[in-house]
């Protein structure tokens, strides 16, 4: 594993990743009316910090010699060990992105929309915790500092994903109470939110 192999593999993980995604967006968009939406300036402020951290300033490193020449004294000693085990964790990541999405169906949504006829998910990964989606943003972001090894880059997903999680998941929480009531404090009760049997 050199620097450049892992850059190659962060740059692959995020093709897997448009590859899960973008046909379940274009299918939710053309058969899923949406009947809740909170998605205000706050959500997408959010959404794209996010992006910054776990999409543009990653690939554009990947991809621009001039930005890891710029951001090269942020640069730590390469381990082929350490960018290994990001390879594993990217790998993790896009299958449980993917069994989310599947689970979801056409339940699942960017941002934060109930869509018409709207289901409580609560099989599958979503018997484990109640935001497997989440978790896989947060594998996701792990992989990236431990493939991208710099003090910018790597920390920027996690930063830019965090930063969304923090001020969204108690949103979502509570449209979710709203839309499902009774059924969703059961459900809240029985499991955590995004790593099994700890938060």
């Amino acid at each position: 594993m050199t620097p450049f192999l892992a850059q190659i593999v962060f740059l692959i993980g995020v093709f897997g990743w448009g590859a899960i995604r973008i046909p379940h967006e274009i299918k939710n968009k053309r058969k899923n009316r949406i009947e809740v939406s909170q998605a205000d300036r706050q959500e997408k402020v959010l959404l794209f910090v996010s992006l910054t951290g776990l999409g543009i300033l990653p690939i554009a490193y990947c991809l621009s010699a001039s930005l890891r020449r710029v951001l090269a004294f942020a640069d730590l000693p390469f381990s082929a060990a350490v960018a290994s085990l990001g390879v594993l964790v990217f790998a993790g990541a896009l299958a449980l992105f993917l069994a989310t999405h599947r689970q979801l169906g056409r339940n699942w949504s960017q941002t934060l929309e109930l869509r018409e006829g709207h289901t409580l998910v609560t099989h599958g990964v979503y018997r484990l915790v109640r935001h497997p989606m989440y978790t896989a943003f947060f594998l996701w972001g792990l992989a990236q500092l431990l493939l991208l090894q710099n003090w910018v880059v790597g920390p920027a997903g996690l930063i830019g994903f965090g930063t969304l999680y923090a001020f969204r998941v108690g949103r979502e929480e509570r449209m979710m109470h709203e839309a499902f009531g009774a059924a969703y404090e059961a459900y809240v009760a029985q499991t955590k939110r995004i790593i099994p049997f700890v938060h």
